[in-house]
């Protein structure tokens, strides 16, 4: 099938079926959408207009989608940098089994929610995670803090953490209680360029030495900072989706 035929909006079987093909392949949810949203269509207008370009070069079908479903950092398709900071500042994640299942917390939420993860770190009370722009910051963040409250609140009830949780938990009526991990107050920050992001990779790297945790950014286990170096560890906690990046300049990127 000629790659022109399947580059004219993303409306044909064999796009979805390859779009499908290469969602699976990178852990990234894709639904069929009666109402496709933005980035949806911002996807399919991306295929009209590479067509041309991808087909004069006989790239396979395969190799053109993944170019295409790359992510080309701009003001219109920017990066997320989000921050969660748990209840009253409580320092929720200090134990290392809370560490792993917040790790698989966010695995899951990108998963769920078929964005991509560029960096990440875990401190003792709060939570910094580079995304991708496919869905709004507010529904990403639905995944993320969403996802891991309820892991982490259903851990410590598992394994009787009645200290932590009576530490989390708020009445909601009279004598009927819930539990709440994180403050309502998140902080989103746009990164409009390839620069931006580097710099808040840079800065989520330096959390744990700033903190005194480790005395080098590769020492602390529960960052991204190994993925972006190449050393990823056998037992890595979370890998990260830089390899759907498309860099403007060259020599960007993980080292």
């Amino acid at each position: 099938m000629a790659v022109s035929l399947w580059l004219t909006g993303g409306t044909t079987k064999e796009f979805q079926r390859l779009r499908l093909r290469f969602c699976k392949s990178r852990g990234i949810a894709s639904k069929k959408e009666k109402d496709p949203s933005p980035e949806s269509r911002r996807l399919s207008a991306m295929c009209c207009a590479e067509g041309a370009v991808l087909a004069c070069k006989n790239f396979s079908l395969e190799a053109s989608l993944i170019l295409i479903l790359m992510h080309t950092i701009s003001r219109d398709s920017p990066c997320y940098y989000l921050t969660s900071v748990s209840r009253d500042r409580l320092p929720v994640f200090q134990a290392t089994e809370i560490k792993l299942v917040t790790c698989a917390a966010l695995d899951e939420a990108r998963c769920s929610g078929g964005f991509a993860l560029y960096a990440y770190v875990i401190m003792p009370d709060h939570l910094h995670v580079v995304t991708d722009s496919v869905l709004s910051a507010s529904r990403t963040l639905q995944f993320i803090n969403g996802i891991t409250s309820r892991r982490i609140i259903d851990y410590l009830k598992e394994h009787h953490h009645e200290g932590s949780l009576k530490k989390l938990r708020h009445e909601i009526r009279p004598r009927r209680y819930s539990h709440s991990l994180w403050d309502h107050h998140p902080d989103v920050r746009l990164l409009l360029t390839d620069n931006m992001l580097m710099q808040r990779v840079h800065y989520t790297h330096q959390n744990p030495v700033r903190a005194s945790l480790v005395e080098q950014p590769e020492d602390y286990r529960w960052s991204s900072v190994r993925c972006w170096t190449g050393k990823i560890r056998d037992d890595e906690p979370l890998l990260m989706n830089i390899d759907q990046i498309r860099w403007r300049r060259s020599g960007g990127g993980a080292s």
